[in-house]
């Protein structure tokens, strides 16, 4: 029985998490798979109505759960930052979700805006460090608001947090068994000190995976490469804020935020990860039953997977993949051809039925 917390979160993000929730009840029956959720309304209403942005205790309360959903964190009358610190960025470095995990896969029937690029160019994985790099909130100000104003942002990486980031990549990479290549994301010419830690751990605990091949990449090169050539990646390691970079070019070129979904990993025994979709919670979609579901969708397949469930999410994807292929006009919010809702129960249907592209 695995206990699943659900985060429904803002804006559009109760109407796609309800669509994801449909979508594994569904895949649940068909594997038998038991589980049960709980829901929170942690977000910008509660945050609106109490002035808290979680209550204390929540954490603690997460930790007991399997897994967690997210829909979207964002609010028109919160003050950006409040809600994304204050939720995102606590529950991802108090439960230790030191992966960010970003799949950018084209899936058939949806347009690349890359000139002759396919489904069989566009397959490769994302490994973002989490909880370290620029993120941690180690910096401030000094004469703020005056003409002599300094303003810091601490980049902060340790050997233990690299480490552990590079070993999971490889041990992805591994496990993933495509082009079994691994490449790192960096920029060694000018962070001459915190990329050196990332550079030498790298080739260090490369010695522990002779199958694997590896190469590096300065990150702006990555992102004409990503261009270009997407073929030539297999699986990206990177730092906290180059990977927020380039993996929304990654969903830029699979299609766009409607499709990208990812998780925040604690690989660790025990460890609790949250999974969700890429995209905002696009607040002025908000009740209109227009917006994409196939990347809250998507990260429930990922869940699955996560929790040992393959086979399950293999149909999650499968059906989505026959969605895409044989029912969707676009992925872009109003111009699906279906409603929301309507999304989701085509994907439900293609799980029953077993339809594949």
């Amino acid at each position: 029985m695995y206990k699943i917390a659900v985060i429904p979160g803002d804006g559009t993000g109760p109407e796609v998490v309800s669509e994801a929730l449909k979508v594994l009840d569904t895949v649940a029956k068909k594997h038998g798979i038991k589980y049960e959720t709980q829901i929170y309304d942690f977000g910008g209403e509660r945050y609106l109505r109490t002035g808290e942005v979680l209550p204390p205790g929540a954490i603690d309360e997460l930790r007991k759960f399997d897994a967690i959903i997210l829909g979207a964190i964002g609010h028109p009358e919160v003050k950006p930052g409040i809600l994304e610190k204050g939720i995102l960025l606590r529950i991802r470095f108090e439960l230790d979700q030191y992966i960010n995990l970003r799949p950018v896969k084209l899936y058939p029937g949806v347009d690349c805006p890359l000139a002759g690029k396919g489904p069989e160019d566009i397959d490769f994985v994302v490994v973002r460090e989490n909880t370290e790099g620029l993120y941690c909130g180690m910096g401030g100000f000094l004469k703020k608001g005056t003409p002599d104003e300094v303003a810091t942002q601490l980049m902060v990486n340790t050997r233990k947090g690299v480490e552990r980031c590079i070993r999971y990549a490889f041990e992805y990479c591994r496990k993933r068994s495509k082009q079994k290549k691994l490449t790192l994301c960096g920029k060694t010419n000018v962070l001459t000190y915190a990329h050196d830690l990332w550079d030498r751990t790298f080739n260090e605990v490369a010695k522990d995976y002779p199958d694997i091949k590896t190469e590096y990449v300065h990150v702006d090169a990555c992102c004409m490469w990503m261009v270009k050539n997407p073929e030539w990646f297999d699986v990206i390691v990177t730092c906290n804020m180059f990977g927020d970079i380039i993996t929304d070019l990654g969903a830029a070129i699979q299609g766009g935020m409607g499709i990208a979904a990812g998780g925040n990993i604690n690989p660790d025994p025990g460890g609790v990860s949250m999974f969700e979709p890429i995209g905002g919670s696009a607040p002025k979609y908000t009740g209109k039953g227009v917006i994409n579901p196939l990347a809250s969708i998507s990260s429930v397949d990922m869940m699955l997977r996560h929790l040992g469930e393959e086979e399950a999410g293999k149909d999650i994807e499968k059906a989505i993949m026959y969605v895409t292929k044989e029912k969707l006009k676009s992925l872009a919010a109003g111009k699906m051809g279906y409603s929301t809702s309507e999304v989701g129960d085509l994907v439900c249907e293609a799980i029953i039925k077993g339809l594949a592209p």
